[in-house]
């Protein structure tokens, strides 16, 4: 009598699930970095003290707290500059204060998943021809186009979670 194993496997990475529906191919990438950062934080954070978020590992990299809040409000940010708007007064705010420890893991896993979902909301709505359209970020008014910001969303987003990650697993290792 043969045995039959079920065998479960993790479902691939957001970027080889194929086609979004509705957004444009050059868009997609923003949003396959969106789900795997969701995805990466959710199992990765589990089990981690508010001592642990906001740990400095190795006395000199920053704590897990400020990646994860760095996370939310760059998107943020970014976002504004890629709608062709100049950052607030508050969003400047929140950018100094991204190393307070002033909030626990999941307040900010809940405000990246929600700056998350307003920036796809936003970028549905880009249009082709938008994508060469002139941008300008920061103070300098330092130049760029959509599709350049749509980059950087995404590459920024990923370093910030990979530097998450790895902070996550020394501080796991170092306790």
């Amino acid at each position: 009598m043969a045995v039959e194993i079920a065998v479960t496997q993790n479902p691939p990475e957001p970027w080889l699930r194929g086609p979004i529906a509705g957004i444009h191919p050059l868009v997609i990438p923003v949003f396959f970095t969106f789900a795997q950062v969701r995805e990466e934080l959710e199992k990765h954070t589990a089990g981690l003290t508010q001592e642990q978020v906001w740990m400095r590992p190795c006395n000199a990299a920053a704590p897990l707290g400020f990646h994860l809040k760095h996370i939310a409000g760059s998107v943020e940010r970014l976002t504004t500059y890629l709608l062709g708007n100049q950052l607030s007064q508050a969003q400047l705010d929140a950018l100094r204060r991204e190393s307070e420890p002033d909030r626990g893991l999941d307040e900010m896993l809940r405000e990246i998943d929600e700056s998350l979902h307003a920036a796809e909301e936003q970028l549905r709505g880009v249009k082709p021809d938008w994508l060469y359209e002139p941008r300008s970020v920061g103070r300098r008014a330092l130049p760029t186009t959509v599709l350049g910001l749509i980059v950087h969303l995404a590459e920024h987003t990923q370093r910030h979670l990979g530097q998450a990650i790895t902070t996550i697993k020394t501080i796991r290792h170092s306790v």
